[in-house]
């Protein structure tokens, strides 16, 4: 008797947990082919109107057309091999990502941040630091 009301307590429990596994929230995968081919104009599609810039010596809030220049003046100078996810997640209204991307000069460690803005998600900062190793 006590063997058939385990069966069904499993299977709610296993079916909760794989229903939220399916809900983890996902980072739109245009973001890392953008990065990935050092593509500043199409990962300037992701960008909200204002983002926060945090690269090398640039450090500041820059309109959209003004951290796109950056980034392919970035793109430019660091010629990309290889980028990685290697850790996202979200809390409340906000996802973030971040990744490992290899370039001809050298490893950088990539952070984003995005946010649900009319529906879509936009990314809000952007992190770009060497890779020293962490």
């Amino acid at each position: 008797m006590k063997s058939s009301n385990i069966i069904p307590a499993v299977l709610i429990a296993f079916s909760s947990l794989t229903g939220n596994a399916q809900e983890q929230p996902r980072i739109p995968g245009g973001i890392s082919i953008a990065i990935k081919a050092g593509n500043s104009a199409e990962l300037a599609k992701y960008l909200n109107s204002t983002v926060e810039l945090l690269l090398l010596d640039k450090e500041d809030f820059y309109k959209k057309n003004v951290a796109e220049t950056i980034l392919r003046d970035f793109f430019n100078e660091y010629r990309t091999k290889d980028f990685t996810i290697r850790h996202q997640g979200a809390k409340n209204d906000a996802q973030y990502a971040i990744g490992n991307l290899k370039t001809e000069k050298g490893d950088f460690r990539v952070y984003f941040l995005l946010k649900k803005i009319n529906n879509e998600l936009l990314i809000h900062q952007i992190r770009i630091e060497p890779d020293n190793g962490r």
